[in-house]
């Protein structure tokens, strides 16, 4: 569990991107310096990267964020960041930019299942 000032948490978030037309082209050392950007977007932005995968053709990012951070934020933030940052610091031409596609997955994890917060509520609702 995590805290804030009005806030107790266990938000956590699987996002994946893709390049567009879902080139390969995350190999190597671009693969390398995206990884070393996602992760300095992370701590300027104050996320915590629980896990961070690369592949050829997408990356899987699952991070912990507050609750004032909606999902699309985060994507955002580290789509849009990440290729100003990348192209900016190592793309010497426009073939060698990283674009991403338009859209992305987003989707949750935590401690509990859906069934159990489910049964949770009917028994509040029960003893009330």
């Amino acid at each position: 569990m995590k805290t804030t000032r009005h806030a107790t948490y266990n938000l956590k978030y699987h996002i994946v991107w893709l390049p567009k037309y879902r080139r390969s082209v995350l190999t190597g050392t671009v693969a390398r310096h995206v990884e070393e950007i996602i992760q300095e977007i992370a701590g300027d932005k104050g996320q915590e990267v629980i896990d961070l995968t690369v592949q050829p053709d997408h990356i899987h990012l699952f991070v912990s964020s507050p609750p004032k951070h909606a999902p699309s934020l985060l994507a955002n933030w580290f789509k849009g960041i990440s290729s100003r940052k990348y192209n900016h610091r190592y793309a010497s031409s426009d073939d060698q930019k990283i674009k991403w596609a338009r859209g992305y997955y987003a989707g949750t994890a935590g401690e509990v299942s859906s069934e159990t917060v489910q049964d949770y509520i009917q028994r509040q609702e029960a003893e009330a």
